[in-house]
């Protein structure tokens, strides 16, 4: 394995302590209630602050540090986010388990823009979408196994003990970074070059495309769990398994969108979207009988996150000269459709439509790929250009 093989593995790694730490204590809510003395509800709340902090403090952390050295930088990115998970687990109280969980969610969306313009500059130009894929498969690998194994271990021990191995984690990684990522300097690009790029309209569209499109995911898969025990009549362990295989979808599904983004970045995103808004639109008929419930989530798991690669790719070309800012608010993008799109498919379940989410979801997901044509107009030279 050569050395910029071994620096996207360690970025892969770390990606996925940061990413395991998003949506571990959904899967705790009950034991996180109890200890600390707050309704489920109110817990629930320390997954909006994680949320709220990737969305808000991500872009402004990077704008702060966006001179500093990239190595350096990594490196303090994983020991704020290692603080923040060992506040989590001894914290006293709720209030300051939202103090954790913030500050490390401050350091999520600059970490992973960090992790994702270093993995494009260790590898040729040609192999820029799966530099992306390779490090995003951290955050797949992470609601594969990284959640589900956090929650039993929480389940079984209390749960603090996972923010304790996710801060062992996250200090193994700062060790691992430092043995083996390359320097690099910091961006010749200023704190004005960097708002200045985000600010044009490209860039503000493929942000856009980001919310809008990811959102018709969420608005399903939210409430996929119900859906496949209400509708398709899968039991508990059914669902379980079928989730499981979401997951290796999802894994794999992201990995093939990398490899196609380095041969056109365009056909890519259109496709996904395309892909996406047939399973979706699919999806409330397919649920009726179990062998195309099992089909459309399969087909789901392998879409979902393909939308990564050549989402990112999109925001690296329109911000070539300052990419920085412009990834972290993608990545805030991602967090926003999903806080969207659950909200809207929270708002289709209550008035028991629960069946009828994909028809919600294909609508965004059709949104998204209409903007794909502003973003990559087919015609002339610039079509030819991001092709």
């Amino acid at each position: 394995m050569n050395r910029n093989s071994v620096s996207l593995a360690a970025l892969c790694a770390s990606v996925f302590v940061v990413g395991t730490s998003e949506y571990l204590v959904a899967g705790m809510l009950p034991e996180v209630g109890a200890d600390l003395r707050v309704p489920q509800s109110t817990a629930g709340q320390a997954v909006t602050a994680y949320a709220l902090g990737v969305v808000v403090g991500g872009p402004a952390v990077t704008l702060a540090t966006a001179r500093l050295p990239r190595k350096p930088l990594a490196l303090g990115l994983m020991l704020l986010f290692a603080a923040g998970s060992a506040l989590s687990a001894v914290a006293p109280s709720f209030t300051m388990l939202l103090v954790g969980r913030v500050i490390s969610s401050l350091s999520h969306a600059a970490f992973l823009a960090l992790a994702l313009v270093t993995a494009t500059r260790v590898v040729p130009e040609h192999r820029t979408g799966s530099a992306i894929a390779a490090v995003a498969s951290g955050f797949t690998v992470a609601a594969l196994l990284g959640v589900p194994l956090g929650s039993l271990l929480g389940h079984a021990v209390g749960w603090r003990v996972p923010f304790a191995v996710l801060t062992a984690l996250a200090l193994a990684a700062v060790a691992l970074l430092a043995l083996v990522l390359p320097p690099q300097r910091a961006s010749s690009a200023g704190l004005r070059d960097e708002l200045r790029v985000v600010r044009r309209k490209p860039v503000l569209l493929a942000v856009a495309t980001t919310a809008v499109g990811f959102s018709g995911v969420a608005v399903v898969f939210t409430y996929l769990a119900p859906l496949l025990i209400r509708v398709a009549g899968f039991s508990r362990a059914g669902v379980s398994a079928l989730l499981f295989a979401y997951g290796v979808g999802s894994f794999l599904g992201n990995l093939a969108a990398g490899k196609l983004t380095d041969r056109s970045l365009s056909a890519t995103v259109r496709g996904v979207f395309g892909g996406l808004t047939g399973v979706l639109v699919a999806m409330p008929f397919a649920a009726a009988w179990r062998p195309t419930a099992v089909l459309a989530v399969l087909f789901l798991g392998l879409l979902a996150t393909a939308t990564i690669a050549p989402l990112q790719g999109l925001i690296l070309r329109q911000a070539e000269s300052a990419p920085t800012l412009a990834v972290a608010v993608n990545v805030g993008a991602f967090n926003l459709g999903a806080a969207v799109g659950s909200a809207l498919g929270g708002v289709i379940v209550a008035v028991g439509a629960l069946r009828w989410t994909g028809l919600a979801g294909a609508v965004l997901s059709l949104g998204g790929l209409a903007l794909t044509y502003l973003v990559l107009p087919r015609t002339g030279r610039t079509a030819r250009s991001c092709a």
